[in-house]
């Protein structure tokens, strides 16, 4: 009987809310922050971890701001010149007087249809024999013929484009009494005058950097713990779940902050990329998508616990999806419309379209806040599941 009341007095009734092991469960800033501290000393002394966060977003930058370029310029193309009258001449000197053009002259199309079949030429324009002839009859038939390389669509098309141009161009010069155009186009580039692709290609470029460090980073550095047992042993503490999250996030939180800084002061001062938008919404996008982010590499290491596997995901379901689907080389309005759908799914979608406009636009906040609420949800989306698929790893 003595012993059945100690064992009441020492309050192990069952179901008690007011248990220590409860108790010790509740959140504290205490542990959170030694588990901040202990993260982060981790972080500094792992060289991989500056390696991708400092190095590779530096590597990267410099590729896409003169390595990578979507600016057609100086193409390489023959003029062949068969015809000895001073209008071809004038034709020929024009398409030799255009700066976007490299031109090769020669007599004889064999001279350049070779150099065209080995790379060396995009295409070849020829100006025939009777083209004074043609030109005095006015008559509605071509005068001359552009050819041009189809293995790359995109060269080709303007090579034809730009040449039909500066036909055009040649000839309502060339005829005297002609009437002037009814109308006369003058073409204004917005955000982006100098038409210069550096511009459009480092803002996005930074989108892949962030989800370099919020993504495969990630994955990597909690997948190695689980690997290596030590999470087993962090998640067997008093800690709380919440606790143990934000404590392996908050300081990659921080690294990926300090990567968006270093990067955007590398866009303005080295790549010329001006900054029409304040530093406060560049901090802000930059922040809200970090929540998607790391979101997905904490599910991806929870779900792998494996550093190989890890890595094999987050580079198919975080960084091709943000390179190849965020409309930053590739326009999404071109692509068939299941994989538009698909585009609204990828965080970087987003992330890549506030970039440009922060950048070269300003402070749209109608162009953000669509943008940061879809990011905000997708983010929460993956933590909540995160969380779930932690619990069941603890319990079992």
């Amino acid at each position: 009987m003595n012993n059945e009341t100690l064992e009441i007095r020492a309050g192990a009734v069952p179901g008690d809310p007011t248990k220590p092991e409860r108790a010790s469960r509740r959140f504290d800033w205490r542990r959170l922050l030694a588990l901040v501290r202990k993260e982060s000393l981790q972080a500094i002394r792992d060289p991989s971890t500056i390696l991708i966060a400092f190095v590779l977003p530096v590597v990267l930058l410099f590729l896409f701001a003169y390595a990578v370029s979507l600016d057609v310029r100086e193409v390489r193309i023959g003029v062949v010149l068969e015809s000895d009258g001073p209008a071809a001449q004038s034709l020929a000197a024009a398409f030799a007087g255009t700066r976007y053009l490299k031109v090769t002259p020669a007599r004889d199309r064999r001279e350049v249809a070779d150099q065209v079949v080995s790379g060396k030429l995009r295409g070849f324009v020829v100006i025939p024999q009777d083209f004074d002839r043609r030109l005095a009859s006015q008559l509605p038939q071509p005068l001359i013929q552009v050819i041009t390389d189809g293995s790359q669509p995109n060269t080709a098309n303007f090579v034809a484009n730009y040449a039909q141009g500066v036909a055009q161009t040649w000839a309502a010069g060339h005829r005297a009494g002609a009437p002037p155009p009814a109308i006369k186009l003058e073409p204004r580039y917005w955000f982006n005058a100098e038409l210069e692709s550096r511009r459009a290609l480092v803002p996005g470029a930074i989108a892949i950097v962030m989800t370099i460090i919020g993504t495969m980073l990630t994955a990597l550095v909690v997948a190695r713990e689980w690997e290596r047992g030590t999470m087993e042993a962090i998640l067997s503490t008093p800690a709380s779940v919440a606790e143990i999250l934000i404590g392996k996030l908050l300081p990659y939180f921080i690294l990926g902050m300090l990567a968006t800084l270093a990067s955007a002061a590398l866009a303005i001062f080295v790549f010329d990329v001006p900054l029409r938008g304040s530093l406060l919404a560049l901090l802000t996008l930059s922040a809200v998508f970090l929540i998607p982010a790391l979101g997905q590499g904490l599910l991806i290491s929870a779900v792998t616990k494996n550093q190989f596997l890890a890595s094999q995901i987050a580079l198919f379901s975080g960084f091709l999806p943000s390179f190849l689907l965020s409309g930053f080389l590739f326009e999404i309005d071109a692509m068939p419309l299941p994989i538009q759908a698909i585009t609204y799914l990828i965080p970087a979608r987003y992330f890549v379209s506030s970039l440009q406009t922060v950048f070269l636009a300003g402070d749209v906040w109608a162009v953000f806040a669509p943008n940061l609420a879809a990011m905000a949800v997708i983010g929460v989306f993956f933590f909540v599941i995160a969380r779930r698929k932690t619990r069941k790893n603890l319990e079992s």
